[in-house]
């Protein structure tokens, strides 16, 4: 939206609407006596009763009804701010004609619907919608009062939002997939934060031209206005993404199965992002932005470390005993794994045992897993581009029993799905290629760069995840796959969770992806079979 819009100040006047069929015609008694029908009487405790949410409720409405924002907001508990954004909505959202419909109160929540009209230069528009608020009792006055909540007026307001019409800041987008296909939010849900954000950064850059629209402007912070409705259409401009429009169907279907669910797909031979997808109630980019511990999926950076230090091979000793002890603290393998003194990396890679990983790193330094997850896989140095906000990992240098926890994907580490399945690219094609999701040539972003892997040393990564998908701890997530697979699970402790964080990435010829369940469990069992949904769509 255009930022020019002046912004009501406290104590404006509220613009003037004519109210309809709901509480306009109802005889408002200004709160200035502030008792709000009740002056002189013994102040008040407890919950509100019936009557008193009613009449607090009707005296709302009607005072909103009629544009009075003044008599409105002090019928809650909070005037000043009630104030602000009332007569924000008559003043600078353009917003008249309200008619308030209450429905049945539940004890001291009463739902409504609104219907009122858009009107700006000109141009008039119809929106509705249904809200709730809920009256309580005044601290210091006793009186019956609306609980304040920006949501009260409108349900997608939070607090320092407010409500605007105007010309847009940026023009609309029509983002198409890599084969032309249109990507809608209507169409891919979760794509709806991340489109926003490609309209925020690239819209004037697109080629289209601005409309009118109603929106939530998010004063308090950075974020892009939030469209409510659109007066009148300007021109999108069509903006290129690598998307798969068959891939990102497949990954916003495949999120569904959990909460808290995210899945990022790539092309490991360009760093295409293929798909994107989230399954999150308070609308975060887990899957690019999420700072959490990866599990073992991080066995795969040890795994290559181990290897390009000359610590051991993949048909090399890696004893799978019942426990290990690193610098006082002991750590064990998943119950019912039985010890494997004979054991190698490759056999410790498809059983995913952790004291073979951490009985070898006595043989490199505090900084070795940085270096590794730096140079060569293109982690943790804050220079990724990917068009939108993203976290490129992190991979610190721990001395003491966090250097054993970093091995297997616990303690300091963080990563999120986007980094693990650019993970799981560059160890099948020894090659880094930042992952994107615009081309690098609209705004010349430059991509971040590593050296990738030894050819050796990719060969043996990508095997051993052939192993693990077809022998080891990912059988059952990646059966019935057909081509080229490999996979590694994961699984990652949370400080006060009871159940851990699932992992699971994996790739399908020229497609890696990565998934990540909060309070999954096993990375066979929840982010597994999402991994292997969208990779069996491909590219």
């Amino acid at each position: 939206m255009g930022r020019g819009v002046k912004v009501a100040v406290i104590g404006g006047v509220f613009a003037v609407m004519v109210g309809g069929a709901g509480y306009g015609a109802y005889n408002v008694v200004s709160a200035l006596d502030g008792d709000g029908g009740s002056s002189g009487s013994e102040t008040k405790s407890g919950p509100p009763g019936k009557d008193e949410v009613a009449e607090t409720s009707e005296k709302f409405f009607a005072a909103w009804e009629k544009g009075d924002a003044t008599t409105a907001a002090s019928y809650t508990n909070n005037a000043s701010v009630a104030g602000t954004l009332l007569t924000a909505y008559g003043e600078d959202a353009h917003i008249t004609g309200v008619e308030i419909t209450p429905g049945t109160a539940a004890g001291t929540s009463v739902p409504f619907t609104v219907k009122a009209k858009v009107s700006y230069e000109g141009t008039t528009k119809p929106i509705g919608y249904k809200s709730t608020l809920t009256v309580v009792r005044g601290e210091t006055t006793g009186r019956a009062l609306v609980d304040w909540k920006p949501s009260v007026v409108h349900p997608d307001l939070k607090d320092g939002d407010t409500l605007v019409t105007a010309e847009s800041a940026t023009p609309q987008i029509q983002a198409v997939g890599r084969n032309g296909t249109v990507l809608s939010k209507e169409k891919y849900p979760s794509l709806g934060p991340i489109l926003a954000k490609l309209r925020e950064k690239y819209g004037d850059k697109a080629g289209g031209t601005p409309g009118v629209e109603l929106a939530v402007r998010h004063t308090a912070t950075q974020a892009p206005d939030t469209p409510l409705l659109t007066l009148t259409e300007g021109k999108p401009g069509k903006l290129r993404t690598s998307l798969s429009a068959s891939v990102q169907a497949a990954a916003e279907k495949a999120v569904k199965r959990y909460d808290k669910s995210s899945v990022v797909a790539v092309k490991p031979s360009t760093g295409e992002v293929l798909a994107v997808a989230n399954n999150r109630a308070d609308g975060f980019n887990a899957a690019f932005q999420g700072t959490v511990a990866p599990g073992s999926t991080m066995k795969i950076i040890t795994a290559a470390m181990l290897i390009d230090n000359g610590v051991t091979e993949m048909n090399g000793p890696a004893p799978c005993t019942d426990s290990a002890m690193w610098q006082g603290q002991t750590f064990k393998n998943l119950t019912g794994m039985k010890p494997n003194e004979s054991a190698t990396l490759a056999n410790d890679f498809l059983r995913s045992c952790n004291t073979g990983f951490i009985k070898l790193i006595d043989e490199v330094t505090d900084s070795s897993l940085t270096e590794e997850a730096q140079e060569r896989f293109g982690l943790g140095q804050d220079n990724w581009q990917t068009g939108i906000a993203s976290f490129d990992g992190s991979v610190p240098a721990s001395p003491g029993p966090d250097r054993a926890a970093n091995a297997i994907g616990q303690g300091k580490v963080q990563m999120n799905p986007l980094n693990m399945a650019s993970v799981t690219a560059t160890a099948i094609t020894g090659e880094f290629h930042q992952p994107y999701l615009v081309p690098f040539d609209l705004d010349g972003r430059k991509p971040a760069t590593a050296k990738g892997l030894p050819k050796s040393t990719a060969s043996q990564l990508k095997q051993m995840m052939r192993l693990t998908a077809t022998q080891g701890t990912a059988v059952n997530a990646m059966s019935g796959l057909r081509g080229d697979i490999g996979a590694k699970t994961g699984s990652a402790e949370v400080d006060g969770h009871a159940v851990s964080d699932s992992w699971f990435t994996a790739f399908r010829d020229d497609v890696a992806a990565a998934a990540m369940v909060q309070g999954g469990g096993h990375g066979g069992d929840a982010a597994g079979p999402i991994v292997a949904d969208v990779l069996r769509v491909g590219g």
